[in-house]
């Protein structure tokens, strides 16, 4: 038989030869079967199962989420079959489906055992996250993530083993939920009940700040939370706990209150250290200077602490001696260290009343040595208001010029402090210091003598004027007495004549001058009251007293006849 003859084999030897090569595989569809790796090109794994074609698997299927592929050239894998040679002559593999069906199987049996499982969160989705079980990836609700610490931001949580529990399984629709949540709730029953056994009012406990609020702090016991109220962190007050506490620091916490019905606790931190207003007055003195810090304020009020350990306050009122003192934040700022005087050790409300102010010396004290009533000096303004202005006298007092005292002329004064600016210079007069009360009076039209007094000392009461007519009413005739300095006088129409039948305004006529007499002064309106009246009888009295006597018989019209014919 020659060479070639030898090498050629039937078709059914053929047939025979390929069914023994196959029975010693193990490899199935729609099973796992075990392949070695023959190579890795263009991201596409091929794997030899021991079937007449090998498979390919995208390279992948083989890394776990957000991690690369370690497989290599020569390792066995266990794949998923899913059709052996195909219409194209390939087999069709997955090692995505045999890690899944191989993972499900696990997990399931871990659920039905409520055992706990490992996973690995790789993504943060809306509402929670994503963890990868073995190849299997399910979803950690956010809700479920932690009980005993409160997590600012869960991307501290990814590419970290993580122990779960599998709350609900849906292998039909690939669905996994699962829990941290459950794991430390196990945990801290046994913990919590451990600690109730021990624990008792009195009893000093160390705990983890697990929440801060405006009205306290919430601190995890290991098991039970407690609540430290924001007015027993500190024996001085404080505006909010986070001042001083810090999220998830561990802190010691004494138990004040215990009620083991609810499982409630009240703690205190400033219980731990002795209560300082029991020795208040040993180390702090009225009248005696110490050194406060400033914490806050507010319009009325500058809050203080003394010695770190008591509650300070000053009211607005003993900030300044400026008798309208400004804004505390004007004169102090927060945390600035100021020396205060004790005016009051407040027990029951548990602070001390101090002064800024009385730490210097009474200004109006100086005032009085500086300066008199009467006494001219330039200075500048600090405020205006629609009734007046403020000027600084001297440090931390100040004085008020009214807008009636700006001008003689009351009309000119409005016109006068819509012009005024603050910071402008100004002179003033000293009218009246009362140091007792804390006030002075000054003036501006003081620096100039008043006119209607100057016009009166040169024109006593009864004396005799003229003026001219400037206005006619039905009530009377006002006068123009001075031209310059606008001085003013009315006649009531009751003294335009001393014959009642001439009382009449309109036998008067604008711009006619007139005599008469300054009966008295309108000290409101600064307007003299006239007479022509009073000067008639005046000069009655004068005629008769001349011409005739009261034995005579003779009318004041018969003497008046013969003094006009001679």
């Amino acid at each position: 038989m020659n060479q070639q003859s030898v090498n050629k084999i039937t078709n059914s030897e053929y047939d025979t030869l390929i069914s023994d090569s196959l029975k010693n595989s193990t490899a199935k569809e729609k099973s796992i079967a075990e392949g070695k790796v023959i190579s890795i090109e263009n991201d596409i794994v091929t794997i030899d199962v021991g079937l007449k074609s090998e498979g390919r698997v995208p390279l992948s299927e083989f890394s776990r989420p957000g991690q690369k592929s370690e497989i290599e050239v020569g390792d066995t894998t266990e794949v998923f079959i899913e059709n052996v040679d195909n219409a194209n002559g390939e087999t069709l593999l997955s090692r995505e489906k045999a890690v899944k069906q191989k993972a499900w199987q696990d997990l399931q049996i871990n659920f039905n055992e409520n055992k706990v499982v490992t996973g690995i969160p790789f993504n943060r989705v809306k509402g929670g996250m994503s963890v990868d079980l073995n190849g299997v990836v399910a979803f950690l609700p956010g809700s479920q993530i932690e009980t005993r610490q409160i997590i600012k931001d869960t991307k501290e949580l990814l590419n970290k083993p993580l122990e779960l529990m599998i709350l609900k399984m849906d292998k039909y629709r690939g669905n996994i939920v699962v829990s941290r949540k459950a794991i430390t709730e196990n945990e801290l029953k046994e913990q919590r009940s451990e600690l109730l056994k021990n624990i008792k009012e009195g009893s000093v406990i160390e705990g983890k700040v697990k929440n801060i609020t405006d009205y306290g702090a919430f601190i995890d016991l290991g098991g039970i939370d407690g609540l430290v109220h924001v007015t027993d962190i500190s024996w001085t007050k404080i505006n909010n706990p986070s001042d001083i506490l810090e999220l998830n620091s561990t802190i010691k916490v004494k138990v004040l209150k215990f009620d083991e019905e609810l499982s409630r606790l009240s703690l205190g931190i400033k219980q731990l250290s002795e209560n300082p207003w029991e020795k208040v007055s040993e180390k702090i003195k009225i009248n005696e200077k110490i050194l406060g810090k400033v914490v806050s304020m507010n319009d009325n009020n500058v809050h203080i602490v003394i010695e770190n350990e008591y509650d300070g306050v000053i009211s607005i009122n003993e900030m300044s001696w400026l008798k309208k003192p400004p804004h505390p934040s004007k004169i102090v700022n927060i945390n600035d260290e100021i020396e205060v005087l004790p005016l009051e050790i407040d027990e029951e409300r548990k602070r001390v009343n101090c002064s800024l102010k009385q730490m210097k010396e009474n200004p109006w004290n100086k005032l009085k040595d500086k300066f008199n009533i009467n006494d001219t000096f330039e200075t500048e303004i600090v405020n205006i208001v629609d009734f007046g202005i403020f000027v600084k006298v001297i440090d931390e007092i100040d004085g008020m010029v009214h807008i009636s005292d700006l001008s003689w002329d009351e009309k000119e004064s409005a016109n006068i402090i819509s012009n005024l600016k603050k910071g402008e210079k100004i002179k003033v007069k000293i009218l009246d210091i009362n140091a007792d009360k804390e006030r002075i009076s000054l003036g501006v039209k003081h620096l100039q003598n008043d006119p209607v007094q100057d016009f009166i000392d040169a024109n006593p009461l009864n004396s005799k004027v003229t003026g001219k007519i400037v206005n006619i009413d039905e009530k009377g005739l006002k006068i123009e007495l001075d031209n310059d300095k606008q001085i003013f006088g009315f006649i009531k129409k009751s003294n335009l004549s001393n014959d009642k039948n001439e009382n009449k305004t309109d036998r008067f006529a604008l711009d006619e001058k007139v005599d008469s007499v300054i009966l008295s002064i309108e000290t409101k309106s600064r307007t003299l009251n006239l007479s022509i009246k009073e000067l008639e009888i005046r000069d009655e009295k004068e005629a008769l007293n001349k011409y005739g006597s009261s034995t005579s018989g003779a009318s004041l019209g018969d003497i008046l006849g013969s003094v006009l014919k001679k």
